[in-house]
């Protein structure tokens, strides 16, 4: 028997509702753009990628084209940051060098995520003498300071763009190492892993089609966050002439080359100084922003 007292819209009514309720990623754009600190650091780091990928048409100067008559100048509307001690245009080398220090700081997370994570993952699913082994050689990566350890591996390896990305990313790798672990440990006695092992399925596929999938998220935030450590250490070796090549446009280079001049010119420190600042302050917004989102002890968790 049909049931005449459903009216067609009635029937309709629950598909129409279903349709038009927001899907989860617009509800987790809205909660997100509601978090004035997360849109301002998202702003500031979609501004250095743009700035970055654009450097080429937005810089009014080549970079290394130098003119000694032009030298020390200060700001004016020709040169609106100044030139430095061999008349280089300091805006168009800080456009240039965006992406350099920006490829670097991804770089360098990559690295450490590509390492890191399949090792946290395998430390905390399998445990035993497999997980006991890769933490004590995270102990042991963790008894020096990151800092020291990239300033050990880049004197090892020597400057250069590619050295310092694996200088900086080896240093990070104990770091994911350990979230990840933490986290499988507690996504392997979800119901759904235990099912999936009930039903037969192989270690290795719940491993790879179920732990790891859905322990990505703190990792996600903590790779946005350590961008904003990768870049500032990246110029410190830049600084100190174990980064990339001198005559390659980078943040640390720029200000190596300005500490001479602080008193008599300060706007040539001054301009990667202050692009490291906020491009750390934007991860970091950024970073916590996320968190927010994925995290569940945080209370405002989408997940």
């Amino acid at each position: 028997m049909v049931d005449r007292s459903v009216t067609p819209a009635a029937a309709v009514m629950p598909l129409t509702e279903k349709l038009s309720r927001p899907s989860w990623g617009r509800k987790a754009w809205q909660h997100f753009v509601r978090n004035p600190i997360a849109l301002l650091g998202l702003l500031i780091v979609l501004a250095f990628v743009f700035i970055g990928l654009a450097a080429p048409l937005l810089a009014p100067y080549d970079p290394n084209a130098f003119s000694l008559r032009n030298s020390l100048k200060v700001p004016s509307p020709e040169h609106w940051l100044g030139t430095d001690f061999l008349g280089r245009d300091i805006l168009s080398r800080l456009m240039y060098g965006t992406r350099i220090s920006m490829f670097i700081g991804v770089a360098a997370t990559f690295l450490g995520i590509l390492i890191g994570v399949p090792l946290g993952a395998i430390s905390g699913y399998y445990g035993g003498l497999i997980d006991m082994v890769i933490q004590r050689l995270v102990d042991m990566m963790f008894a020096l300071p990151g800092i020291l350890l990239a300033l050990l591996l880049a004197s090892m390896l020597g400057a250069g763009l590619a050295n310092v990305v694996v200088a900086i990313g080896i240093g990070s790798i104990p770091l994911f190492i350990r979230l990840m672990r933490a986290t499988v440990l507690s996504v392997r006695t979800q119901d759904y892993v235990l099912a999936s092992y009930a039903m037969g399925a192989r270690s290795f596929q719940i491993l790879r089609w179920h732990v790891i999938p859905n322990s990505l998220g703190p990792v996600i935030v903590q790779a946005t966050l350590n961008v904003a450590i990768t870049i500032p250490a990246a110029a410190g070796l830049g600084f100190l002439g174990l980064g990339v090549s001198t005559n390659i446009p980078e943040w640390g280079v720029m200000l190596a080359e300005g500490r001479q001049y602080l008193f008599s010119a300060p706007h040539i420190a001054a301009a990667p100084s202050v692009a490291i600042i906020l491009v750390a302050i934007g991860f970091n917004f950024l970073g916590e922003g996320l968190r927010e989102l994925i995290d569940p002890l945080s209370g405002k968790s989408m997940m």
